[in-house]
């Protein structure tokens, strides 16, 4: 193995490889307008824009038609990014909701609109320019890729296959594993039987990146932050002035390991 070609190469997906912000306000909308019971076809003009930049805050999927309640409700986006950990919780226990009963309905509407249309879903999304090539050659040079989403697997797959990625199944751990990203690190590198500084966790958020950090036996993975993905500017800051986690750019990501 060279020295530079890590043993394990582990993803996030959304943020990392794929771009679906158009896909994941198109299924919040769909979901807000159905967990508030409104019969409107279409958002207001400019909402869109909005959700966008906000993704970031996001830490799990259910959380996106809540963000699209905060921004029909005119909180501003200094209040978002700063109190959103508090937001989502005032807004859900206002309305006497349950965040699981919010996922399952995304999800459903999410695998409805697979079944009626996959076509039209898998154009809402995009990769990231040169992480198809990096993920090939990687593969190639016979790196293990393992991807490690809090997307449901069988989305994320679906999504891979449309690029040409044939990951095996039991490769991705999705929002079904129920479990944080750093146990799933641990648990590869048991079952490799490798050292975990030959592991690399390339990842867009800080906090994610942060818990793997905190782990005595994960001292020594590798641990980049993807400054493409949905992360804010504040947090890219902390990254770039970390003494461990390495703030990366897309076109750093996209070059040969050796580079």
């Amino acid at each position: 193995m060279v020295k530079n070609i890590p043993q394990i190469l582990a993803l996030d997906f959304d943020g990392v490889i794929c771009d679906g912000l158009i896909e994941y306000f198109a299924v919040s909308w769909r979901t807000y307008c159905q967990v508030w019971q409104l019969d409107v076809q279409n958002p207001p003009d400019g909402l869109p824009e909005r959700f966008y930049p906000l993704r970031a805050v996001i830490e799990t999927g259910w959380e996106m038609p809540v963000l699209i309640k905060a921004l029909i409700e005119k909180v501003n986006n200094d209040d978002i990014y700063q109190n959103w950990a508090s937001l989502v919780k005032e807004i859900v226990e206002k309305d006497n909701l349950i965040a699981q009963e919010i996922g399952a309905k995304l999800d459903k509407l999410r695998d409805e609109w697979i079944q009626n249309d996959l076509e039209y879903w898998l154009s809402l999304h995009s990769f990231y320019p040169g992480v198809v090539a990096i993920i090939q050659a990687a593969i190639a040079n016979n790196t293990q890729v393992y991807i490690i989403t809090t997307k449901e697997g069988r989305f994320a797959r679906k999504l891979l296959q449309k690029a040409g990625l044939n990951i095996e199944r039991s490769k991705i751990f999705g929002k079904e594993a129920k479990r944080p990203k750093y146990e799933i690190l641990r648990q590869l590198i048991t079952e490799h039987e490798i050292e975990a500084e030959t592991v690399w966790f390339v990842e867009d958020r800080l906090k994610t990146l942060q818990l793997v950090e905190q782990q005595p036996d994960l001292q020594s993975v590798h641990l980049y932050m993807a400054d493409w993905g949905y992360n804010t500017p504040q947090e890219r800051e902390t990254a770039e002035n970390h003494s461990r986690i390495q703030l990366i750019s897309l076109s750093e990501f996209s070059q040969y390991f050796s580079h």
